[in-house]
């Protein structure tokens, strides 16, 4: 198995998330499920376990399904424990001589069914350390259902159920740390990543986090348009925006030590990333600078820690 990143290689490999699904244009969702499971060796089977989110309706109807690997759709809060139970019964019938060839088993699921609702699911499969992998694509909402907010969401951030106006403006709270906690699991891999540029980085973690033993984690940043409410063809932009002002760090832990996979040229300020979206347009009338202020510090306190512990 090569270790070594070759684009013209992983370009020629089969598509595993065909053609022909439902996604809106402008998604990250369907580039980040491509890009990982591009990572998988093309002579390995993988059995994709999908709890009910916009990814899980825009790839599955049945009896029809996008993917070209085994599907499971699971319930919204049972994804992991799902995974993890197919996992079980793979490495039963593999020790009876009735099943072999390698399979690999991965979990998709949006922030919501990850941060919230699958979470305590997610915790016990990770505790118990299952061969698996779970990536969660963050789209920061629960979009499938009308863009409420979820834990994922960052603070400020308009929704439909974080109103702006006289009340409030915007969510109130700051984005839970979901990779911070899973790596307090203890697991061998858990990382940060995002399909930026030449997509070396999900590569790399995607295959370090499929052919690692046991549990590990992927936190994949996956804009929404409609719910960021920015062009469908801003996504690229809009990713290495995040990137370049610190708001999505690209980090790794493996078996406990920290590594830093980025560090911008240049650290924009959080500002450029917030102007691209509709979501935070109210941060910017008059008399809500103090928001762009607090947003910009909250950044700047979580990127000094990562860089403490990166030693970077």
């Amino acid at each position: 198995m090569s270790t070594v990143y070759d684009l013209k290689r992983e370009v020629e490999k089969p598509e595993r998330l065909t053609g022909g699904h439902r996604l809106c244009a402008g998604c990250g969702a369907g580039v980040v499920v491509s890009g990982v499971l591009r990572a998988l060796e093309k002579e390995d089977r993988a059995v994709i376990v999908n709890a009910t989110s916009c990814l899980e309706v825009s790839t599955f109807m049945y009896p029809y399904t996008a993917y070209t690997d085994s599907f499971i759709h699971s319930a919204f809060e049972n994804s992991a424990a799902t995974c993890s139970g197919a996992e079980a019964a793979y490495n039963a019938l593999k020790r009876r001589g009735k099943i072999d060839g390698t399979v690999k088993f991965i979990t998709f699921a949006g922030d919501g069914g990850t941060y919230d609702i699958g979470f305590q699911s997610l915790s016990g499969a990770m505790e118990r350390g299952h061969d698996m992998v779970y990536v969660c694509y963050d789209n920061e909402a629960y979009m499938n259902t009308g863009i409420q907010r979820s834990s994922s969401t960052p603070r400020f951030t308009r929704t439909t159920t974080t109103a702006v106006g006289s009340a409030q403006q915007g969510k109130k709270q700051n984005k839970k740390d979901l990779t911070e906690i899973l790596v307090a699991h203890n697991i061998p891999y858990a990382a940060q990543t995002a399909p930026m540029g030449n997509f070396r980085d999900l590569h790399s973690k995607a295959y370090k986090a499929i052919y690692t033993p046991g549990p590990c984690f992927l936190n994949v940043l996956s804009p929404c348009p409609r719910g960021w409410d920015y062009p469908m063809a801003k996504l690229p932009e809009i990713i290495k925006l995040a990137v370049d002002t610190c708001v999505w760090p690209l980090y790794e832990v493996e078996e406990g030590v920290w590594r830093l996979s980025y560090t911008p040229k240049k650290k924009l300020p959080v500002e450029d990333f917030l102007r691209s979206q509709g979501r935070f347009k109210h941060m910017f009338k008059q008399g809500n600078e103090w928001m762009i202020e607090e947003a910009q510090q909250y950044v700047d306190q979580k990127w000094d820690k990562l860089l403490e512990r990166t030693g970077a």
